[in-house]
């Protein structure tokens, strides 16, 4: 259902601000989580995962759900489609493995977070250094997404050329319906994601 140019131009500039929000966090996030791996001042330490949950659970994960919400509005609202690209589904499918992961790597730093106030954190080394390889690696997901809608490598898939030999009919061009039903989508995810927080105790003061 293609969108009128004004819910586009809208669409558009919330996926871009969305998207550029969460590369940022994400870059403070690993900032972040490389003084908690080689930080030699506890008091410190214990800041930066404090610091980490704050940041995940209320600038990372939001701009992750309005990215992959957002991008979904612009793929099923224009010509591009979600499925008639490859670059389109490419980025896409990063978009949700990444969106995916973070959730269940918050648990990760909750849980550091909690044992921060310890004397030590040698026992939980091996999950301070999960936490900067998931930052570089979810920066490196979000860089490729970023060159893939600069570069739009690959061309059409299967589906698209079909599609292209045989057009659909033209439809309405307003798009409130999809925008509708993609709000929907994207209050569902965040409350999924409030009742997530919740459900481990919210934020923990240390």
């Amino acid at each position: 259902m293609p969108m009128s140019p004004r819910l586009r131009r809208l669409a558009l500039t919330t996926h871009v601000t969305s998207s550029v929000g969460w590369t940022g966090a994400l870059v403070a996030y690993l900032a972040l989580a490389i003084v908690g791996l080689i930080g030699h001042d506890p008091g410190k330490m214990r800041a930066a995962y404090f610091s980490m949950e704050l940041v995940g659970w209320f600038v990372i994960v939001p701009f992750s759900v309005a990215s992959l919400a957002t991008g979904l509005v612009e793929s099923l609202g224009t010509e591009w489609g979600l499925f008639k690209h490859h670059w389109v589904r490419t980025k896409f499918a990063l978009t949700v493995v990444a969106t995916v992961v973070l959730f269940v790597h918050m648990r990760t730093v909750r849980y550091v977070s909690t044992v921060a106030h310890l004397p030590s954190l040698d026992d939980v080394r091996g999950l301070r250094v999960q936490m900067v390889a998931h930052a570089v690696g979810g920066l490196v997901v979000l860089l490729v997404a970023t060159a893939l809608s600069f570069y739009k490598p690959w061309g059409r898939t299967a589906y698209g050329e079909r599609s292209l030999r045989n057009p659909p009919a033209q439809a309405n061009p307003n798009g409130r319906r999809l925008l509708y039903i993609t709000g929907a989508i994207v209050l569902a995810m965040v409350a999924i994601m409030i009742a997530l927080h919740l459900h481990d105790g919210g934020v923990r003061h240390h």
